[in-house]
């Protein structure tokens, strides 16, 4: 997530470089991101570094028409500044990728979808 709250590519590439099956893993992981950032637009301020990654396991080899998705996975990683960002952010993309993103809905329906959460504490807090 860049300043401006957009996910971009970071193998340097952009959208339109993209085949329509990485297309629709890179709108999966843009439609994931952006829930979790309206999600916490109220509670955190913390956030320093938001990536998601996802990967699509295919059919086939190489990329076909005749290639469907078997499975899926989603990586979040995050940081942010205290344990109690932490915890927010924990149920931030819980809730988006359980309930309100609706793209992860869809790809549910098309092949089975994990996930792999990773928040980081970047600045111990004194209690």
């Amino acid at each position: 997530m860049d300043a401006e709250q957009r996910f971009h590519p970071t193998d340097g590439r952009t959208a339109s470089d993209l085949n329509p099956k990485e297309l629709l893993l890179y709108a999966t992981a843009d439609c994931a991101g952006r829930t979790i950032v309206s999600l916490l637009k109220e509670h955190v301020s913390s956030v320093s570094l938001m990536e998601l990654s996802i990967e699509g396991s295919l059919s086939t080899p190489t990329v076909v028409a005749e290639s469907v998705f078997t499975h899926f996975n989603i990586i979040y990683r995050v940081e942010c500044d205290t344990l109690k960002d932490q915890i927010i952010v924990s149920r931030a993309i819980n809730l988006a990728h359980d309930k309100y993103c609706g793209l992860l809905q869809m790809m549910r329906r098309i092949a089975p979808l994990s996930h792999e959460t990773s928040i980081v504490t970047t600045r111990e807090v004194n209690t």
